[in-house]
This record gives C-alpha cells, structure tokens and sequence, in this order.
C-alpha cells in the first residue's frame, strides 16, 4: 500500500509515495549496519560537531519545517515553530552534555583497574508517531546518535514528508550516509525489521496495541526495547488551588496540539470544595476557544490529524453520553470541512463509562468528581496507564508528599506535564518501559560493558 500525505484541514491528498519491498529494506539495514561500524570509531567531539550543525539547520529553516507539519499533520503553526525549536535544543543538549553522560566510570575492586565502559550496540529501529512528528523522531534519534550507533526510523504513514525531510536534515548536516534512514515500510514490515541481524535494538512511542506487537518481536529476537505508549494523565485540583491559574494550564495542557499528546492531561480530577467553582471557569474558558485554520494567528484549536481518529473519539464519547456522562459543552464533530472536532468536556465522569478507563486521544475534557483527596488519589492510580500527572495546589509541601503516592513515570506539582531534554520521559504499567532523554535516555541504547585489569604481581614485573 502507498504511504498517502493528506492535509488534515482540507482533506485533501498532497503526496503518495509507494513503499519498499523486502529488498530494499534489507539493503536499507546492511547500509546502516555499515554506516555505524565507521560511526563508533568516531569521536565524540566529532559527532556532537554534526548535531550542532543540525540545531544551526533546523534554526535557520525553522519556518519552513514549521509550515510542513502544520500541512501534513494539522498542528497549530506556532506550536509546529515550538517543536521545530525543541528540536533544535535537543541536539545542543546531547552535543555539549554526551561527554559526561557516557565517560568511563571508574569502580575500586581487588582489579589494578575496573571501569564501566559505555558502547554503542549498533543499529536502532525507531518506530515513531505523528503526532510530533518532528520531535519524537529528534527525542529518540539524537541520544542514540551520540551514543554511536545508527538509527532506521519508521515514521507514521501519515507524516512521510516530515519523515523524509528529517532524514535530509541529518544528510545536510553532515552525517554520514546511511547513519539516519527513513524506511518507507508498511507497519506489517516491521516485525522483519526487527528480526533482522543488522538491527540490535528497537524503540516505539505509540499505542499500546501496537508497544505490545513490538515488545514482543523484540522479545523473540532477544533485543533491548523502549516503548513509551499511551497515557490517561490525571490532573488532580485540590481545594486550595488558585483556581484561575489552574483552569488556564488546564485549557492548555489538555488542548495543546488538538489535544492528541500522550502527555496531555486528560482526566481533571477535582475535589468537592471546589468542583462547581473550577467546572464553571474551565467550561468559560473551552467554550471561549477559537477553532480555525492552523496556519492563522488567532485560531486555537486546529483539526485533528485524520478522519479515523476523529471518529474513533467520537465513539467513546457517545458511549460515555449513554453511560450516564454529561456533555457540558461540546462533544460533536464541528460542522466544517476537515478533520475538526469541537472543544468539549464530559463532566460526572464515572467508572461506568469508557472515558474513565479508556484514553481520549483528541480535544475532549473529562471531569472526575472525587469524594474527598483521598479518592481523588484513587481515582489517579484506578487506571492501566501510568504516564504523567499533576497536582494543584498553594500547599506545595503536601502536594509534594502526595506526588509520591502517584503511579506516573513524572508528577508535575502546579505545573503541566512535558518533556524536557535535562529529565528523564517514559512511563510504567501499560504506558510502557525505559526512559528517553537526559543521562538515562541515552543510556538506554549501550552495552555499560565491565573492564577488569587484574593486578601484576611482583614476580611479573
């Protein structure tokens, strides 16, 4: 089947590009096998020269990648700049920080020296999202790169020029060819991907269907894995928030992007005393939103990325409705052309309905009414997910102490959950395994391999 580029805003098709055989792909693996072999020989002063070069690349046609995502996957044009930028801060990152995160760590035992010494494996499959379809590709490849190795990357089948276009980044930058691939493949293809000898690891950011396919190929072929899939982030208002701040990082960490984060919140967690006051002002604020044409100033919310997933969000939240949710404001496609659904919420949420254990991936809202702070934390770990969270409150000393009591790869106190290249990102339970970024992300992808020098005794020397 071809790859197919469609323009979320109007709907109409930009590009199709065909996909690759079995032999074009495995000549894709050889060539980046060998790529990696000449890379790991290289210094590390020499590979972070070219991710400097691709930040001054990304900086200077920032624009221009800007407005590609905003036609292919339909981000806001500001935020696409946003990303394109984060990009960029990631390669500067890793460029001045690899040095320390990977030197030699010398270990005292009875050895004349032991040291941990951190090597590359070899080739890593990225299998990435469109979501962020620069961004994730960025976040996985660039420590992996610095590490030494080479990366193949299987982008979504909807964002093919995104994925095209950062592989020519990394080629005008200087890498050597063959060290970044774009695999034009089909996603039954990459189970052969990962069985092939030429790839020694795999890392996924996706769907739970989909991390549970690729953990378990990964499995069978005995090969390291990072999966970072799906999330249901509970935001948790405790009575006394600052209301007004919290429902204005509310509209924004649950509608950035159209919503379709992984990260996003999306279960608002509010307790009695202040439930009616916080709905009201967050219902004024969604309800104030501006939907339009992604590339114009003024619109905030933007089509959803394809029509499948609109209709699948539709779903659950016709679902829920019958269940006994309440559609406060919302909950319908919007009546334009493209790929729009309105800004909603579903308020009195229960555990009757699918919006409480399923993940709404697109710009829905939905409120939880706890009994008490203690029911609020419940509810937080009473889901299969466990990817960020956050809690609201002036009491920053005792939303600490709760935040440890949260099931989440990260809590946010007063603050909304995002990645950030100092700090660890990944999940647990079924959010997945493994960390991306900081001195753990790029960590993950190297054999931490024991040196020992035994002792010469005197009678040798």
């Amino acid at each position: 089947m071809p790859y197919i580029s469609l323009n979320p805003t109007t709907n109409q098709v930009l590009q199709t590009y065909t996909s690759w055989d079995a032999a074009h792909l495995a000549g894709a693996l050889e060539q980046a096998r060998a790529a990696q072999q000449a890379w790991a020989q290289t210094s590390l002063a020499q590979r972070a020269a070219v991710l400097r070069d691709v930040a001054i690349h990304l900086r200077m046609r920032r624009d221009q990648y800007a407005a590609l995502i905003t036609q292919e996957m339909g981000k806001l044009l500001r935020e696409a700049r946003a990303e394109v930028e984060k990009c960029a801060t990631g390669c500067d990152y890793y460029a001045q920080h690899a040095e320390v995160f990977l030197a030699e760590e010398i270990v005292k035992t009875d050895a004349a020296k032991s040291y941990v010494s951190y090597q590359p494996l070899g080739v890593v499959l990225a299998v990435m999202p469109w979501n962020f379809p620069f961004w994730q590709v960025f976040r996985a490849a660039v420590p992996a790169l610095m590490a030494g190795n080479a990366v193949v990357l299987k982008h979504a089948s909807n964002v093919p020029q995104c994925a095209l276009a950062i592989e020519q980044i990394f080629s005008a930058s200087g890498l050597p060819p063959g060290l970044f691939t774009t695999l034009m493949i089909e996603a039954d293809q990459v189970a052969d991907a990962i069985a092939s000898p030429a790839v020694q690891a795999v890392t996924l950011t996706g769907s739970e269907a989909a991390g549970r396919k690729v953990a378990a190929c990964a499995g069978q072929h005995l090969k390291k894995c990072v999966l970072e899939l799906g999330g249901s982030d509970p935001f948790i208002v405790l009575r006394d928030a600052d209301l007004e701040f919290t429902a204005n990082l509310a509209l924004e960490s649950r509608f950035l992007n159209c919503g379709q984060s992984c990260i996003a919140a999306k279960r608002f967690i509010v307790v009695p005393e202040i439930a009616d006051a916080f709905v009201q002002l967050f219902r004024s604020k969604v309800e104030a939103l501006k939907l339009g044409d992604p590339t114009q100033d003024d619109t905030q919310i933007g089509p959803m990325a394809r029509m499948d997933l609109r209709a699948t969000l539709h779903r659950q939240v016709s679902d829920s409705i019958a269940q006994g949710a309440l559609a406060l404001t919302g909950c319908q496609p919007a009546e334009r052309s493209g790929v729009y659904y309105q800004p909603s919420i579903l308020d009195r949420v229960s555990e009757k309905t699918r919006a409480y254990h399923e993940e709404l991936f697109g710009p829905v809202a939905i409120v939880i009414r706890a009994a008490s702070e203690e029911n609020a934390l419940h509810i937080a770990n009473q889901t299969r997910f466990g990817l960020g969270s956050s809690i609201w409150s002036k009491d920053v000393a005792r939303a600490e102490q709760l935040a440890t009591q949260i099931q989440a790869g990260c809590t946010f106190i007063n603050g909304m959950v995002k990645s950030d290249p100092r700090l660890p990102f990944g999940g647990i339970k079924a959010s997945g395994f493994g960390r991306e970024l900081s001195q753990q992300g790029i960590r993950e992808f190297v054999n931490a391999k024991t040196v020992w020098i035994r002792p010469v005794r005197v009678s040798e020397r």
